[in-house]
C-alpha cells in the first residue's frame, strides 16, 4: 500500500496484489469506501445461544462454536491424513469438521477452544457436516482470548464478532481479513465526513474512524449498534437531501395562480351536495386550495383510506382551477378506470356537467368534462383533442394517453395522479415539464402508506392525509373460508350471496386471472362465470363480467349496468379494485385471495358497505393448506380494518424494495441499511435536519461535504433509475 488512501482510491490500494478484480467480481466494489462498507451482516458472542440443527445442506454460513474433540486419520491409499473435528453450539448440537492435511486445525482446534468457523454444509451418511471449512479462533482452550483486532475485552465471551457476507469467489473470512488490514493502513482523519459537523455534535455522532471501529471491531453490543446508526442516518440524511433538493426546486418554478371566486362552478357545486364535508375533506381541502392560489406550483401527496373521499377532495381542487380559466387533467392508469372516473365525476356535477362551450364568466356556472383514451374511434378521439386544445374542456379524464405529446392542453393548471404507485417518476412529472408555467400537481394514492415510506418514496412531495370516512358508511365483516375443509365452505358462501341478492342487494366476485388457457380448476373470470350459472343457490341470478380484455365500452356498460342495478352478481378482475361506487353492493367473494396482496384485499374490501345496508361481509377463499403463511396474510385481513396497520404488516412480510420501487424509481435498490418500517425515527430526524438546514442556510455553505455526497449519490443512481410503468 503506497500514499494515502481516500475513499474513491482504488481498490487494489487497500487489498492484497491482484485481488481488487475478485472482490469487483464478487460484490461490486471498486473504492476503499466500498470495502470499508461492506458491513457485518450479523454479530455473534461466545455466550449466544443459536442451534447448529438449524444449518440447511447446501447453504454456505458462518457460525460460532466449541470445539468437544479431536481425532485424526491417517489416508493410506493418498497418503497424508485428515482431522476429524467435532464441534459443538451452546445448546449442544454437534457438527462434524474434516480438515484434509489439516496441519492449521491439528495446532489451533484443540478441546475446548472457541472459533468462528466458515463453510458449506455438506453431508455425509445421513449426518450434516463440513469439509474444510476456514476458521478463526477467538478463545483457546485454556480461556485465553485470541484476537486479531487486538482489542482488549473486559468480558471476551460477550464481545461482539462481525460476521461478514461471503460470495463463492471471496470467502466471508477472506473479507473480514481485507477489511482488518485496510482499517489499520487508512488514515480517516483525511476523508471528508457526509455528516456535518454541527449536526455531528447535537445529534451526538460518532465520527468516520469511531464509526467504523465500532461497526468493524466493536467491544460491546451497544458499539455495533452506534456505528450502524451512524451510517444508517447519513443514508437517510443522503437521501432526504436530494428529496429536498427536487422539492425546492420545483418550489421555485413559475405556477399559474387559481384563485377561489365567488360565483364560480366551485361555489355551486358545493351548495348542491347533498352532504356535508367530512373535518377531513374541508381541512385537506383548505390546504389544497391555499396552494393553488400561490404563483408557485403545488406539488402534494393526497394519501386516504378506502373510501375517505379523495376523488371528492380532487373534484374540488379541479374546480377552482376551472373557475380560475385553466384546465385540470385526471390521470387514471388504465382505460377502465378513467372511464369510471368520469362517469363519477358526470354524476357528482349533475348539472354542472355540460357540453356547453366552457367560459369562466358565464351567469350559469358549468364545465365540460372531456374523456380521452387511447381506444377511443377515431372522430371522438379527434374531438376530444379539439376540446383540449382549444380550452373547452375545462376538466380532462385520461389515460397514459394524455402524456403524449401529440395532446396539447391550450391552458394547464392542474394535474391530478389517481393510483400513484402505479405511474413512474418520469409519467407523474411529463406534463408538468412540458408546460410553462409548471402546472399545479395532485397525486392521490388510495394504498395506506405508512409515514415512514412516504417520507422515503414521496419526499419530493407534500403530504396530506385525508383522515376520517365519510358519515353512513358500514361496517364490514371479513371471514377466511379454507375450501380444503370442504364443499360445504364453498356452498355457504354462495348461500350468502344470495340471501343478499333476495333481499335486493349485490354480489362481487372478484377472480385473479381473466382466462384459464391450461384446463386446470383455476379461478379464472370466464370459467367461474359459467360455472355460477350451475350454482344453485344462485340460479336466475343476473350476471355479468368485467376485465381488461374487453373493449372498453362493453366494460363501462357492464359498471354502468352495475352501478344502476340491472345486475345481480359481477365476475371481475382487480379492475373494480378502486373507482368503484355501488352503495348497493353487500358482499364481495375474493377467490383464490392468497394470490393477492394485503392492500390490494384492503381496496377490494373497500369496495362494499359505501351504503346504509347493516349486513356487509367479504369471503377471502383460498385453497391452501391452513398452515400455510399465506393464509396467515388473509387472517390480518379479515382481522384488521385499518389499512395503515395492514400496510406495516405488508411491509415486514415483503421486500421493501418492491414497495418501494413501484413508486419512487431509483431508491428501493439502493438503500444499503435503511429500512423504511424499522428506521422511521432516524428518516423522519433526517428529514428534519434537511428542512432546517434549507432555511437557515439555503446554500449549504456549513454542509459542503453533504452536498457533495448527494449530487454524487444523484450522479450514481440517475442511469439506474427504472421509470417503467408498473400498472
Amino acid at each position: 500500500m503506497s500514499g494515502p488512501v481516500f475513499p474513491d482510491s482504488p481498490l487494489r490500494m487497500v487489498v492484497p496484489k491482484g485481488q481488487a478484480p475478485r472482490i469487483e467480481r464478487a460484490f461490486g466494489y471498486r473504492t476503499a469506501e466500498d470495502l470499508m462498507r461492506h458491513f457485518p451482516r450479523r454479530y455473534v458472542q461466545l455466550n449466544d445461544r443459536y442451534s447448529l440443527d438449524e444449518l440447511q445442506v447446501g447453504e454456505v454460513v458462518s457460525f460460532l462454536a466449541t470445539v468437544l474433540q479431536q481425532k485424526e486419520r491417517r489416508l493410506r491409499q493418498r497418503g497424508g491424513f485428515i482431522v476429524d473435528v467435532t464441534v459443538a453450539d451452546q445448546l449442544g448440537n454437534t457438527l462434524q469438521l474434516s480438515f484434509f492435511h489439516g496441519y492449521l486445525a491439528r495446532r489451533q482446534l484443540t478441546e475446548g477452544t472457541a472459533a468462528l468457523f466458515y463453510g458449506k454444509v455438506t453431508e455425509f451418511q445421513g449426518s450434516k457436516n463440513m469439509t474444510n471449512p476456514e476458521f478463526e479462533v477467538i478463545m483457546t482452550g485454556d480461556g485465553q482470548p485470541v484476537s486479531s483486532w487486538g482489542i482488549e475485552a473486559e468480558h471476551p465471551e460477550r464481545m461482539p464478532l462481525p460476521l461478514y457476507p461471503g460470495s463463492g469467489e471471496v470467502s466471508a473470512f477472506t473479507m473480514r481479513r481485507y477489511i482488518k488490514e485496510a482499517f489499520e493502513a487508512i488514515d480517516f482523519s483525511a476523508w471528508t465526513d457526509p455528516i456535518p459537523e454541527h449536526i455531528r455534535r447535537e445529534e451526538g455522532i460518532p465520527g468516520l474512524h469511531d464509526a467504523y471501529q465500532s461497526v468493524h471491531r466493536p467491544v460491546l453490543a451497544a458499539d455495533a449498534e452506534a456505528g450502524l446508526r451512524r451510517f444508517q442516518f447519513e443514508e437517510a440524511l443522503i437521501l432526504q437531501g436530494s428529496l429536498g433538493r427536487r422539492r425546492r426546486e420545483a418550489a421555485q418554478l413559475p405556477g399559474i395562480p387559481a384563485p377561489r371566486r365567488s360565483g364560480g362552478v366551485l361555489e355551486a357545486f358545493d351548495a348542491q351536495l347533498p352532504f356535508e364535508l367530512t373535518e377531513g375533506q374541508r381541512r385537506c381541502g383548505e390546504w389544497i386550495a391555499q396552494d393553488l392560489e400561490r404563483s408557485r406550483p403545488m406539488n402534494r401527496l393526497l394519501q386516504g383510506e378506502v373510501g375517505s373521499g379523495k376523488t371528492l377532495v380532487a373534484l374540488r381542487a379541479m374546480l377552482q382551477v376551472a373557475d380560475s380559466g385553466a384546465q385540470a387533467a385526471l390521470i387514471a392508469p388504465t382505460e377502465v378506470l378513467a372511464a369510471q372516473h368520469a362517469q363519477s365525476l358526470r354524476r357528482m356535477l349533475g348539472e354542472l356537467a355540460q357540453d356547453d362551450l366552457f367560459t369562466a364568466g358565464d351567469q350559469s356556472p358549468n364545465v365540460k368534462l372531456t374523456l380521452l383514451t387511447g381506444s377511443m374511434k377515431t372522430a371522438e378521439r379527434r374531438q376530444a383533442m379539439l376540446d383540449i386544445v382549444t380550452g373547452e374542456a375545462g376538466i380532462i379524464v385520461g389515460t397514459h394517453a394524455l402524456l403524449s405529446e401529440k395532446v396539447s392542453f391550450l391552458k394547464l393548471g392542474l394535474v391530478v395522479v389517481d393510483e400513484q404507485h402505479r405511474f413512474g417518476v418520469q409519467q407523474r412529472n411529463a406534463l408538468r415539464e412540458r408546460y410553462t408555467p409548471t402546472p399545479h400537481m395532485l397525486v392521490m394514492s388510495a394504498t395506506p402508506i405508512p409515514r415512514s415510506v412516504a417520507m422515503t418514496v414521496f419526499g419530493d412531495l407534500e403530504l396530506t392525509v385525508l383522515a376520517g370516512l365519510p358519515g353512513g358508511r358500514s361496517p364490514i365483516e371479513t371471514y377466511v373460508v379454507p375450501t380444503q375443509r370442504g364443499p360445504e365452505w364453498i356452498n355457504r358462501v354462495w348461500q350468502r350471496a344470495a340471501e343478499q341478492i333476495s333481499q335486493g342487494h349485490q354480489v362481487f366476485v372478484v377472480c385473479p386471472e381473466i382466462t384459464n388457457e391450461q384446463g386446470s380448476l383455476d379461478a379464472s373470470v370466464e370459467l367461474i362465470s359459467q360455472r355460477l350459472q350451475q350454482v344453485e343457490q344462485l340460479a336466475g341470478a343476473r350476471t355479468a363480467v368485467a376485465h381488461g380484455r374487453l373493449p372498453a365500452e362493453e366494460v363501462a356498460e357492464t359498471m354502468r349496468a352495475f352501478e344502476q342495478g340491472r345486475l345481480d352478481v359481477l365476475v371481475a378482475t382487480t379492475i373494480i379494485e378502486v373507482g368503484v361506487d355501488v352503495p348497493n353492493a353487500t358482499t364481495m367473494v375474493i377467490l383464490d385471495a392468497d394470490s393477492f396482496g394485503v392492500s390490494t384485499l384492503h381496496q377490494l374490501r373497500g369496495r362494499i358497505g359505501r351504503g346504509t345496508t347493516t349486513t356487509n361481509r367479504c369471503f377471502l377463499v383460498t385453497r391452501l393448506p391452513e398452515d400455510h403463511p399465506s393464509v396467515q396474510r388473509l387472517h390480518d385481513v379479515a382481522q384488521h380494518t385499518d389499512g395503515m396497520h395492514l400496510a406495516r404488516l405488508d411491509l415486514q412480510r415483503r421486500r421493501e424494495g418492491d414497495v418501494l420501487g413501484a413508486s419512487q424509481a431509483g431508491v428501493s435498490k439502493h438503500l444499503k441499511l435503511l429500512s423504511v418500517i424499522r428506521h422511521e425515527e432516524i428518516i423522519s430526524l433526517a428529514a428534519a435536519h434537511i428542512d432546517t438546514l434549507f432555511d437557515r442556510d439555503p446554500e449549504w455553505k456549513t454542509a459542503r461535504e453533504l452536498h457533495q455526497a448527494v449530487m454524487a449519490w444523484e450522479a450514481e443512481h440517475s442511469e439506474a433509475v427504472d421509470f417503467a410503468d408498473q400498472g
